[in-house]
């Protein structure tokens, strides 16, 4: 059934095809030549609060902190254009969200890098140098929000776009932290496997700029080791694994303890990464939290093309020159090739 959505103004757009839903919203296409979808929120817990959180972002666009963040193309956030409310009918009560830019314009869904399978089928022709371009592009955005004073909160794979040359765009404006004037609207949402420690349990700590660190931390660690996230692996110690919660707060992290934790030989090589980078994951994980902006600085370096050497034997196998041989072919002696081409080999040069 089509539903259509109506502004403060009165104008009106209908919403065809559903495009997928989270926590708390769903997104639905929008019948309009300029490529927008739309976010409704069905039951938020304070319907008045986020009818005031989205007007307020909506008003934010004009501000210049705003304005320099939505600068550039493609764009690189959903921000919310103009409120909409919806009557679905037979009583009951309006829907309320916002309209948005339709981030498949330009992008493709942030696991279809991060994932080999997906990357496979629907990025063939990246490598890790679109890794590391996408890793120092998230870094900067984020680095840039918190310039801004917004803290994204909920920062995870589902709210995060990238496109062939490693561009990142982020979706779910409406979940984050902000202040509008002296009001402050919290940031209301976390995801298993995404949450900084002090932030899980019951009872856990507001989203800040350094929560919003870690999961960068976390986001740029599966980018760089072909989608192995930082806290997976067996405990070393023989107990059951529980989650990647768990192994988090037990300090179960290859990145930290190489003897921690048990991974499947065809995982990529511990040591694939340049030093610095490794240094970082070590800090993010187990000491003092690396800044967005320092991560970007970093990348920045390590992604520079002098800084970069390609496999003598696969073409897409692209390294870092710290290394004597391709951590890729290593990988794929032990049953997994992260970055295969049509001319594949097995074997490292």
């Amino acid at each position: 059934m089509a539903i259509r959505v109506v502004s403060g103004r009165g104008h009106q757009w209908l919403l065809t095809e559903r495009i997928g839903s989270g926590s708390e919203g769903i997104v639905y296409a929008v019948d309009d030549p300029r490529a927008l979808v739309a976010k409704l929120v069905p039951d938020p817990p304070d319907r008045e609060a986020y009818r005031r959180r989205v007007e307020r972002l909506v008003r934010q666009r004009r501000e210049p902190r705003t304005v320099r963040l939505l600068s550039g193309s493609p764009t690189r956030l959903a921000w919310p254009m103009v409120p909409v409310r919806t009557v679905l009918g037979g009583g009951t009560d309006s829907i309320d969200g916002y309209v948005m830019r339709d981030m498949r314009l330009a992008y493709q869904p942030f696991t279809h890098l991060v994932s080999p399978a997906a990357r496979r089928a629907f990025l063939p022709g990246a490598t890790w140098a679109t890794a590391l371009a996408a890793a120092e592009a998230l870094a900067r955005l984020l680095a840039e929000l918190h310039a801004g004073g917004y803290v994204v909160g909920d920062l995870k794979p589902d709210n995060l776009w990238v496109d062939t040359q490693g561009r990142v765009g982020l979706a779910d404006v409406d979940s984050w932290q902000f202040t509008d004037g002296r009001e402050v609207f919290p940031g209301r949402m976390r995801t298993p496997g995404y949450t900084a420690p002090e932030r899980i349990g019951p009872v856990g700590a507001p989203p800040d700029s350094s929560s919003d660190d870690f999961v960068l931390a976390v986001l740029i660690h599966q980018l760089l080791m072909s989608g192995l996230h930082p806290f997976t692996g067996h405990p070393a110690d023989g107990g059951d694994y529980l989650s990647l919660d768990d192994n988090l707060l037990q300090g179960r992290c290859r990145a930290v303890d190489r003897t921690s934790v048990v991974l499947p030989r065809s995982a990529p090589p511990a040591d694939l990464l340049p030093r610095r980078l490794a240094s970082l994951f070590g800090d993010a994980f187990g000491g003092t939290r690396p800044h967005a902006w320092l991560w970007a600085e970093e990348l920045a370096v390590a992604r520079a093309a002098e800084r970069l050497t390609v496999c003598a034997v696969q073409k897409l196998h692209v390294y870092t020159i710290e290394r004597p041989w391709c951590p890729w072919c290593d990988q794929a002696e032990r049953g997994m090739d992260s970055y295969p081409g049509a001319d594949s080999a097995r074997g490292a040069p």
